[in-house]
């Protein structure tokens, strides 16, 4: 087998656990000590978003296929590879998770008082796990950092979350454990059949496995729970909001993007035709997602769990693009998946700001915070507005993309279907994400300042204004120059679609006619 070592991508998985090693050092029984591991923390997390800076300026986008390849045969008698790689579907994703979790880190620094050494081991040892699932291009490996992430983040949340945690941490373990073991399942199948846990080799034979639909539905439940795809999502509010402030950033931010980078990295290219035929059942749940996690958040008093539900309904419109299986669609989808990881993360980071301060998140608690601390409530209005699609923010490039991909979809046309008909309800999830959270900010932000305690918070400070206004940079950036954006996909997309997923629309809809 052909071996390759570039070692760039295995070092950036290798920042983090040098910065566990390093923790595993040191003491945080005295104060001095606690001060030194944040510091520790913060570091480590910054060298590796500024090597992967690096790597993300070196990524060439006109070239579709993997590049920075670290592989070598690890298990030859099973056909395993150590092969990592980036392309156009994950080089985003690889920028988002070193970039939120820098800024988890920092915002920890208050928030986290007790256990302060093991709560940074966590976190860290997560990224290596997240960093991990969008290098792998072994399903063995993959497969491996699928499941790793879930051990810190349980922990995360089981321990240094809210009165709750124990039960929010054990099924969001469950669930999402459960759904992983069809794709277990599917793995050992296709590299038996194909004597090989290569994904590229994996592709180039996925002749083998056509009409073998269990196979798609396999690694579909499993990312479909870990988006989640209505109806596997009732883990996610409870685990959003019992987690620490850090712990529902990086859930939102990153780890369920996991889950929609599942379906473009494997679904699509491993299944295309499978792909096809479950496309209008996809999308149909996509639809029910916004507008069920849209209405659901109305109905929260709760500040959290509204934000919570929201990641349902916001993620339902990255389900609808990469199910349109055209290259607009899927395209938007992966920067909405970005979008939604910058403006639901910076909505988490304001939530754990006011909770810091007032111990509460409950909407009757506020009102009128515009008075008492108004250079936060306008960087919160900026966020509130990318959330919900504003233009000239970057909700609205992603949700344009999709409902455009979604309007000219060949695949939800197949069988006599009417695209529009889908873009049609999609777009009322943009009118009522409007309602949602404009009430949630009306009733924290607006009205009389009639409560002694919100009239005594305070503004942020130095290193929170430094990670709410790097939120609202790329917000901004986004929303007005997202070709650099689009241009980092556009080849490895264009690939996918023209030779995995246009010629099974093409077979398929023969199929039909005839």
């Amino acid at each position: 087998m052909e071996s390759s070592f570039s070692a760039l991508l295995t070092i950036l998985m290798a920042i983090p656990l040098v910065g566990v090693l390093i923790l595993l050092f040191m003491s945080d029984e005295t104060e001095e000590g606690a001060q030194g591991i944040k510091i520790a923390a913060n570091l480590v997390a910054a060298v590796a978003l500024v090597f992967s800076i690096i790597i993300m300026i070196s990524f060439d986008g006109t070239d579709p296929g993997l590049q920075f390849e670290d592989k070598f045969s690890w298990i030859p008698a099973l056909g395993i590879t150590y092969h990592m790689g980036i392309d156009g579907l994950s080089i985003l994703f690889l920028g988002l998770t070193t970039f939120i979790m820098s800024l988890a880190i920092g915002a920890s620094w208050n928030m986290i008082t007790e256990q302060i050494k093991k709560y940074y081991i966590f976190l860290l040892l997560l990224e290596t796990g997240m960093l991990g699932v969008f290098f792998a291009q072994d399903l063995f490996l993959f497969y491996i950092f699928w499941e790793f992430t879930l051990v810190p983040m349980y922990f995360l949340i089981g321990i240094w979350g809210g009165k709750d945690r124990v039960y929010a941490s054990l099924k969001f373990f469950l669930y999402t454990m459960a759904g992983s073991l069809l794709m277990l399942l599917a793995i050992l199948y296709m590299g038996i059949q194909a004597e090989t846990f290569n994904l590229p080799e994996l592709i180039a034979q996925n002749d083998l496995w056509v009409g073998n639909n269990w196979l798609f539905w396999g690694f579909a439940i499993a990312f479909a729970i870990k988006v989640p795809v209505f109806p596997f999502h009732s883990w996610l509010p409870d685990a959003h909001t019992q987690a620490p402030t850090a712990g529902s950033i990086i859930l939102a931010g990153v780890l369920l993007k996991m889950g929609t980078y599942g379906f473009t990295r494997f679904n699509l290219p491993l299944f295309p035709e499978a792909s096809v035929e479950a496309a209008p059942i996809i999308a149909v749940l996509a639809i029910i997602g916004i507008i069920y996690g849209a209405i659901v958040s109305f109905a929260q008093t709760d500040i959290k769990k509204l934000v919570a539900y929201s990641s349902i309904s916001h993620l339902g419109f990255v389900m609808l693009g990469i199910f349109s299986l055209n290259e607009i669609g899927i395209q938007g989808a992966i920067l909405q998946g970005v979008n939604h990881g910058l403006s639901t993360g910076a909505l988490f980071f304001i939530v754990g700001f006011i909770y810091e301060q007032r111990h509460t998140r409950e909407l009757s608690a506020f009102g009128g915070l515009w008075k008492s601390i108004p250079v936060f409530a306008v960087l919160s209005l900026v966020v509130s507005l990318s959330s919900m699609g504003l233009p000239g923010l970057n909700g609205f490039v992603g949700e344009f993309s999709i409902l455009l991909g979604s309007m000219g979809s060949d695949a939800l046309a197949v069988g006599g279907s009417r695209p529009w008909i889908y873009t049609a309800f999609a777009t009322t999830g943009v009118i009522l994400a409007a309602v949602y959270l404009m009430k949630m900010y009306q009733g924290v932000f607006m009205g009389p300042l009639d409560k002694e305690e919100n009239a005594n918070l305070r503004e942020m400070n130095g290193g929170e204004m430094a990670i709410m206004l790097s939120f609202l940079i790329f917000i901004v950036w986004i929303g007005v120059n997202s070709q650099p954006w689009f241009a980092a996909m556009d080849a490895t997309v264009a690939d996918l679609v023209n030779t995995q997923i246009a010629p099974a629309i093409e077979s398929i809809t023969a199929i039909a006619g005839n």
